[in-house]
This record gives C-alpha cells, structure tokens and sequence, in this order.
C-alpha cells in the first residue's frame, strides 16, 4: 500500500472578500470580528462549527469570570459585554464563587448571534480552514471546506483565533507546542438535571470546601494563600469514597473539580469533573480516544454522586458538551512573548491593548484577582514572526508556560481579541502593516470601545 498518494492540481473558487477575515468564532475571534467591525471594515468570520462561543458554547465552559471579586481590576470591553448581554437576555445566572454570571451554554449561542448580526459581520459557519493562501510571505486569505467543497476566502488581514496557531502554523510562522506529557489536562464537561437544590445546598453549606482543598492523589494546587480560606464550589470527597468502594477504577484518581451554578429547576450545571492528562488537541486519533473515555469517566463521576452526594440522589446527564476542552496546544512565538514575571508582576507595555487581573489557572498554580493587581497584554505578543498581514488572538499568543495559564483563560482571550480586531482594522484603514499600525491610534479606538488598557 502507498504511504503517499498525489492530488491533481485545481482551481478553487474565491466566494468572499474583505478587509479583515477572523477565523475562529470562541471568545478571542468573536471579540476581533465584532473589534473589527465596530471600527469601521467590513469582517467575514469563519467557524467550524454550528454556533459561536467556542468553549462557552462547544465546551460548555460557563464560568466565563469566576475569578471575579471585590478588588479584580478588569479591562471590561467586548468580554464584559458577552457576560451583561447574557444576563439581559435570560442566559447568565449569578456564578457560585464570584461575583460574576455563569454564561449559560445553550442561550450564549443566541447572544453571539445577535451580536454579531448588530456589528454587521458576515458570518460563515460549518467551514473548516485547511489551508493559508499565501503570496511569498504574505497572508492573503484561507482555503476552507465544507459540504460545499473547497473554498477560498481572500482579506487584507487576518487573523488566527482558532486556538491551536493552525493559521500561523501551517503559514510557516515559527510555533511552539507544549510535549504531550506536559500539557494541560483536558477536561470533557457535562450538565446534569434532577438535583434536589435545596439538600444539595444544605450539603454544601455543612461542608464548605476551600481552594485549599483543591487537591487529589495526581495533582495539588500551589496558591499565593490568600485563596486558601476561600470558598469553592470544590467535589473531591464523593470520588473519593467511590474510590474506596470499587466504584470507580483505582488507578482513576483525577476525578475532582468543581461545579457552576445550583438551579431552582434542579439543573447542576458547568460540571468541570473529568481531567484527561496526554491529550493532545492538534491530534485527532488522541483527541477521539479522549472524548470517547472522558464520557465514561463522566459517568462514574455521576454514579457516585447519585451515591455520596445529598440532593443527587436522582441525578442524571443532561447533556455533554459538543466537544473536549483543551486548554494547551501551540503558542506563536511571537514578536514579544510574556513571560511569568509579566503574569505574577503586573507587566507594564507601551503597545497595552488591555489589561487583565492578576488571575492564573494552570500547570498547578492557582492565583485569584483579590488585591486589585493587573497585568497589561502588549499588542506585540500577537504579531507571529515571519508572516506578515496575520495576528494571532486567543490563547495561542506568545508566551512562555506559566504566562499561558493566566492569558488561556476565556476572558484574557476576548480582551486579547478585541484588540487584535482593532489592531487590523486600523491597519486597514491606515495602510499600515501590522506592526506598523500606529498604537496611539488603536489605544484610542480601545478606549472608544470601552476597554481599560492602563
């Protein structure tokens, strides 16, 4: 059998043109494409699925601000709108451990479509970026497909929201991906219906968890402590006495995490239960075993909360989100690239697009926004070294480790997003390059947009 075969040259049809092409629809691309348009150019945004909302809506990651309180100092802008937006039309509810709302999975997927049909952004969903259209070292548009077939989509600029770097990567742009072994575990989140809310809370109540309960046999969580006598919506002792009983496998051990939000209908909602270390999201084969045992590990978990749980007595799956959470693949190596000194120091930049609180979460850190300290997201950590007229938002900018488990999170994606909209679009109208936009000018724009970038 041949290791190889060779496709027949062809022609594929351009179907659409404009001055900036997004692609990616999660929280980091949703917040360029409405930048963009908000400031003036006409925007195409391209997604592979049937909605808009990335984790919030495909993952079914609802705590988009749960490291929110009294002091966290926020950059506001388009993120904060997807949080007020949802409440004002019935789809956030307060967040247990913050004061924030749980974006609601289901009813975010309306949100985004209103928002972006207000901004004027021509939406593409049920596409799949394949492959860049490149003029020497120069980006000029994507080839995607779908059940149409192949298709290419020509802009001025674009950029790669799609979470992996696939754009820059597949450009050429120098990239760095995490080794499999080390890579944030990937969690498969899950919402359940037929809670008893009242002896589900008075369960909570008689044993309140902390932060510093945030601990299994596998992994342990190093805070700052001041998190360490706060409350968490934390389930670890349901496992573990499932665990003791035979229940669950002996050598499944990571079965822990938290839970969203208590609804008077009985739903228990954003279930981050299921942590599937090895899974590498730029691998299908990797990405297909895990899916498949992250819903059988799901299962269990609600198996022993039916037993050892008060109030999930009569528990069942509600649903499964679309797809696996991955939080670590590829990052660019960018024209800056933050570091952990930035993330745990307040980093301070000229070229700020938007700041973001003091809030790291992963790789066995864990650090709330509670004293009002921030850091600042320089537009350079978006610039992919060696192709020009691409930027790249979301949690694939340049950074080293422990600088990506604060700038991953959903919101730092939407705050870096906004200002890579704004960054193109300006270019744009300016004539510049990228990296010749004048800063001054998108610093402006960002303020006129409501974004704190001080």
């Amino acid at each position: 059998m041949a290791h190889a075969i060779t496709e027949p040259s062809r022609q594929t049809d351009v179907i659409h043109e404009c001055d900036v092409l997004v692609v990616g629809g999660g929280p980091g691309g949703l917040a360029a494409a409405l930048a963009a348009a908000r400031t003036g150019v006409s925007v195409a945004l391209v997604e592979r699925f049937g909605c808009l909302g990335g984790n919030i809506t495909v993952v079914g990651v609802e705590g988009f601000a749960w490291y929110r309180h009294e002091k966290t100092v926020e950059a506001n802008g388009i993120g904060r709108e997807f949080e007020e937006r949802a409440r004002q039309m019935g789809a956030a509810v307060p967040e247990s451990q913050s004061l924030s709302y749980e974006i609601d999975s289901e009813g975010f997927k309306l949100v985004a479509d209103q928002l972006v049909q207000e901004a004027g952004v021509h939406t593409m969903m049920h596409r799949l970026f394949v492959a860049p259209v490149m003029d020497g070292d120069t980006i000029r548009g994507v080839i995607v497909e779908s059940k149409a077939g192949r298709e290419a989509i020509l802009a001025k600029r674009v950029i790669d929201a799609t979470g992996d770097a696939d754009i820059a990567y597949r450009a050429g742009a120098p990239t760095v991906k995490t080794p499999k072994e080390h890579m944030q575990a990937a969690s498969v989140m899950f919402h359940l219906a037929g809670v008893d809310k009242k002896k589900f809370m008075a369960g909570v109540k008689a044993d309140p968890q902390t932060y510093k309960d945030w601990a299994t046999g596998e992994w342990k969580i190093e805070t700052s402590g001041k998190e360490d006598k706060m409350f968490s919506p934390f389930l670890k002792k349901p496992f573990q006495q499932a665990l003791a009983e035979g229940l669950i496998p002996a050598h499944l051990t990571t079965i822990a995490g938290t839970w969203g939000a208590m609804h008077d209908t009985g739903e228990l909602t954003y279930m981050n239960l299921v942590h599937l270390a090895g899974c590498d999201g730029t691998d299908p084969d990797s990405m297909t075993h895990f899916e498949m045992e992250g819903r059988k590990q799901a299962m269990l978990a609600i198996e022993a909360l039916r037993r050892f749980t008060p109030g999930c007595e009569g528990v069942r799956l509600r649903n499964f989100g679309m797809a696996i959470g991955i939080r670590d693949t590829r990052k660019i190596d960018a024209a800056y690239n933050m570091t952990e000194q930035d993330v745990r120091e307040q980093g301070r930049f000229d070229d700020s697009i938007g700041i973001y609180p003091e809030f790291i979460d992963g790789y066995g850190i864990l650090i709330l926004p509670t004293t009002g300290r921030y850091m600042q997201i320089p537009y350079r950590s978006m610039l992919p070294k060696g192709v020009k007229n691409l930027l790249v938002a979301g949690r694939s900018i340049g950074g080293d480790r422990i600088s990506h488990a604060a700038t991953r999170n959903m919101a730092c994606c939407a705050v870096a997003g906004q200002g890579a909209g704004i960054g193109a679009a300006l270019s744009v109208k300016s004539g510049t390059t990228l990296d010749g936009v004048s800063m001054t000018s998108v610093q402006a724009e960002l303020a006129r947009q409501g974004v704190r970038y001080l």
